[in-house]
């Protein structure tokens, strides 16, 4: 890791030091109203906590150390990619606002006025973009700025709550014909481009199909009573496509004709013959086609979701406060811990553990999390219970009616039934492989009330109860959901609704500028990064607390100088007092000193 001292001496990487106080408030222009106001907005907050701790050591290894033009100022290059996806801008009105506004330059410590300080170009700010998910850095970004929060606002993450939220990238929705036809294009410009004599062997009819712009909507028009006959017809076409190039390597190796081979086999059934050669193929259906399958050509890692449709989606994990009282909750930060981009396909069962020990690394561990009924399966109830977290949420499945449930039954600190809702204990108790096989008198049974809603069922000698440990774990869970407790506790769930509404309303996350799994992660990340600002500014505002500004450091810096200059002051006026002392200039000295 490179030292900032380090950076610091470096002609060729640019950077300033935000941590050490200036001599004279250079913002002093703006006037006491106008300081409050940018001490009190997200600008104040972004200065004082995230700038000073932006991890530029990450950053400069990937810019030459003795060749080439100095960088951009890193500090201000990092803090403008957080600020860019906080306020939902795209990259022209990004380099205006870095240009023009005074919230923006108090935010990011820019005190010149150079071009240098306070401009950067479209094509820079792409570049640092491009690094900056090249090298997953934005995931440094959210866990340097997430533990920098929880630590000056106290945060407590003993109580945290998890959801995910759908994500759709800057990509056209297709249907079938349309992802056939949009690869074929694809693949005709990729090829024509990159290989024009091969490109000429191709049968005109398919260049005049799919390589005009003005072709490609004749197939939007297509009826519903065709569809059928234009997939045959498209798919015909894909297989000639791979059938005329297949032997050939420079086809081959471009990415477009991977796609074409992609969007066959997953749309496609496929026979071949000995001789490698494809003889048959018939469509798919619907049901057949994976959640995986190529939605886009334009975006290869969106996949599709049954209930949300095509896109991705993310998994967050956040701090709240359940305390009664309105006014302590607004002063308690609810900080997002943890972020997650996934691919829509991806099924949230899977999330809630990594959820768990990535903010144990972090020192923001949990002690229970409130989820939805399909994070808080038996198997990760339990795995998160030996990590020390309590996962509260209702149990897949529900009570069923006319039916005694196994929570009815008396049951051992173990969770073994050692008597029947009547009271009868069994006669014979057999356990094997978490299976339980539980033996009650036939007379007692016989005679039972409940006998026709008792999942106790007649044997050859007993009445017999069997179940699994799961179930009967399952069971307590569903019986503990109708308490009051639980309902309690499980209604500050629904908080993070809002989380992800002001996540889209504020900066847009559901409906992203990029595409591919690369530029999506980043935007998600930084923009939870935003909603940790945008909270940790309303906290202090309500808290009362005064901005730690420039304006404070400035203040004390100078007080201790004067106190300084004033001591040594009087230490040289005692001595030059006793030098001239028998001498009539004493009293001149002395005047001019005073005037």
């Amino acid at each position: 890791m490179i030292n900032i001292s380090d950076i610091q001496d470096n002609a060729m990487i640019h950077t300033h030091d935000h941590k050490t106080a200036y001599l004279f408030d250079p913002w002093s222009y703006l006037g006491p109203k106008r300081r409050k106001l940018l001490d009190e907005s997200w600008a104040g907050v972004f200065r004082e906590h995230i700038l000073p701790t932006l991890p530029v050591g990450k950053l400069a290894p990937y810019f030459s150390a003795d060749f080439g033009r100095p960088t951009k100022e890193l500090f201000t290059a990092l803090g403008v990619l957080i600020i860019q996806q906080m306020n939902d801008l795209p990259d022209n009105d990004t380099v205006d606002q870095l240009a023009f506004n005074a919230k923006w330059h108090y935010a990011l410590d820019i005190v010149g006025e150079s071009d240098e300080a306070k401009y950067i170009s479209p094509k820079t700010l792409w570049n640092l973009r491009e690094l900056v998910t090249s090298h997953n850095l934005e995931t440094v970004l959210f866990n340097q700025t997430t533990e920098t929060l929880a630590k000056a606002f106290q945060v407590d993450t003993s109580k945290q709550r998890l959801d995910s939220v759908h994500i759709c990238s800057n990509m056209r929705r297709l249907g079938r014909i349309g992802i056939f036809v949009r690869s074929i294009h694809t693949f005709l410009v990729n090829l024509k481009r990159q290989h024009g004599e091969i490109f000429d062997t191709l049968a005109t009819e398919i260049i005049e199909r799919y390589l005009p712009e003005k072709a490609l909507s004749c197939f939007s028009l297509v009826k519903p009573s065709e569809s059928h006959k234009t997939l045959l017809q498209v798919s015909a076409d894909i297989v000639d496509i791979i059938k005329c190039f297949r032997y050939n390597p420079e086809v081959t190796s471009l990415h477009s004709y991977h796609t074409l081979l992609r969007v066959f086999k997953e749309q496609c059934t496929v026979t071949e013959g000995s001789d490698d050669q494809v003889l048959e193929f018939s469509l798919k259906t619907p049901k057949e086609i994976p959640s995986d399958s190529l939605q886009n050509p334009s975006d290869p890692d969106a996949t599709y979701d049954g209930h949300k449709g095509q896109g991705y989606q993310a998994q967050v994990m956040e701090a709240y406060c359940d305390h009664e009282d309105e006014e302590i909750r607004e002063k308690a930060l609810n900080l997002i811990t943890h972020v997650a981009v996934e691919t829509a396909c991806a099924s949230d069962v899977h999330a809630l553990i990594p959820a768990i020990e990535s903010t144990q690394e972090r020192g923001l561990a949990p002690a229970e999390v409130l989820t939805d009924s399909l994070y808080g399966s038996d198997e990760n109830s339990a795995e998160a219970k030996n990590l020390g977290v309590e996962v509260v949420s209702p149990a897949m499945g529900s009570i069923q009616e006319n039916r005694l449930p196994l929570s009815a039954f008396s049951q051992s600190d173990k969770g073994k039934v050692i008597a029947c809702p009547q009271g009868y204990t069994p006669v014979k108790i057999k356990a094997k492989n978490h299976r339980n096989n539980v033996a009650f008198d036939s007379t007692y049974c016989n005679q039972c009330p409940q006998a026709g809603v008792c999942p106790v069922k007649p044997g050859r000698k007993y009445h017999y109860l069997r179940y699994d440990d799961k179930a009967m774990r399952s069971a307590n869970r569903r019986a503990e959901e109708q308490t009051d407790e639980f309902k309690n506790r499980y209604r500050w769930r629904s908080g993070i609704e809002a989380t992800m509404s002001f996540w889209d309303r504020k900066m847009g996350v559901k409906h992203l500028r990029g595409r591919g799994m690369a530029a999506v992660r980043f935007a998600v990340v930084l923009k939870a990064i935003g909603i940790n600002i945008l909270r940790a500014t309303a906290v202090r505002n309500a808290l009362g607390l005064p901005g730690q500004g420039i304006g404070k450091h400035v203040q004390s810096v100078f007080e201790q100088l004067i106190l300084v200059f004033k001591e040594r002051f009087i230490a040289t006026w005692d001595q030059l007092a006793e030098i001239l002392a028998p001498s009539s200039h004493t009293c001149d000295f002395e005047l001019k000193i005073a005037a």
